[in-house]
């Protein structure tokens, strides 16, 4: 059995139509999950996931149907084996769920915090026609350095997540976003991929959902951290609520440190609550392998793996 696990988390962009299906289908206990789920929330949780439908990439549901798809792959994990995780990180809203893994945050709590969460950045971003671009092959400092310049030519372009190198998402004005995609690929981006989102997420434009967010997160976070947590904001470890409350408000207008999380991390093992992305993003960063729980049949994989 691997001595030293880290739990990790997915964000938004990763929820797919039939995540978590094969749980409901096959655990009662993922069931009874779902159905509070959808109480709590007043969402029909299982139509929102297991349907085709538009609101799933809206960021007011995309943030709890991910939330709560991992936390049901944490429950039955940690149903057949008891372990305490050397540290736990998400990328972005991840970091919200890791705080379930180590009895900082209620599960439900958590659903009806980052559904507020979610019409926040939402509420923020109207009327701007703000969104977000993946680069893909420039290093960070040519992007950041691109993003200053057209800041200064009043152009509202952040650096957003750091995912891993050669791969960062920038933030902000989509005709902004749009006129600079030329400029990254002439300074050497192999890709300007506009995202499908109406927000832009860990930048400046999110600051009004600052205040009203830090209400929320100190209503439901405890003081009772039974690990360290990684921040997106610092990539430092924290293990208070104060710690808490003050960065996961920081980071809606920080960019996600998360390759500096993960690279140079001694460990010896990620697990993956509720999707793979994170997986995919590891194996440039870390040489430690990373287990990924998104059904039945993985969580039982997972399982041999670290017993």
């Amino acid at each position: 059995m691997p001595k030293n696990i880290a739990f990790i988390f997915p964000g938004q962009g990763s929820q797919t139509t039939g995540m978590g299906r094969d749980f409901y289908d096959k655990s009662s206990l993922a069931r009874d999950i779902f159905e509070k789920a959808s109480k709590r929330l007043d969402i029909d949780m299982q139509a929102l996931l297991f349907e085709e439908n538009e609101n799933l990439n809206e960021t007011q549901f995309a943030q709890p149907a991910i939330l709560l798809v991992s936390a049901v792959a944490l429950k039955l994990f940690l149903e057949n084996i008891q372990i305490t995780p050397k540290f736990v990180l998400g990328h972005s809203l991840g970091e919200i769920t890791s705080l379930i893994s180590i009895g900082a945050l209620d599960a439900y709590d958590a659903l009806e915090l980052v559904r507020a969460r979610g019409l926040l950045m939402k509420k923020a971003c109207e009327g701007k026609n703000a969104g977000m671009m993946v680069l893909v092959g420039l290093d960070d400092e040519k992007s950041e350095n691109i993003c200053k310049s057209a800041r200064d030519e009043g152009r509202q372009i952040w650096a957003a997540n750091y995912n891993n190198d050669g791969q960062i998402v920038i933030a902000g004005l989509k005709d902004d976003l749009n006129l600079y995609a030329d400029k990254f690929k002439a300074a050497g981006a192999k890709r300007a991929l506009l995202l499908p989102m109406s927000v832009a997420s860990h930048c400046p434009l999110l600051s009004d959902a600052q205040a009203p967010l830090r209400e929320k997160l100190d209503q439901f976070i405890k003081d009772s951290f039974n690990s360290h947590v990684i921040s997106n904001v610092n990539a430092n470890p924290y293990n208070s609520k104060k710690e808490a409350v003050d960065l996961l408000e920081q980071q809606l207008v920080s960019p996600v440190l998360y390759k500096q999380s993960i690279s140079g991390q001694k460990i010896d093992a990620f697990i993956e609550f509720g999707g793979s992305v994170l997986k995919g993003l590891n194996k440039r960063l870390n040489d430690a392998p990373t287990f990924s729980i998104t059904n039945m049949t993985t969580l039982e994989e997972t399982l041999k793996e670290v017993k």
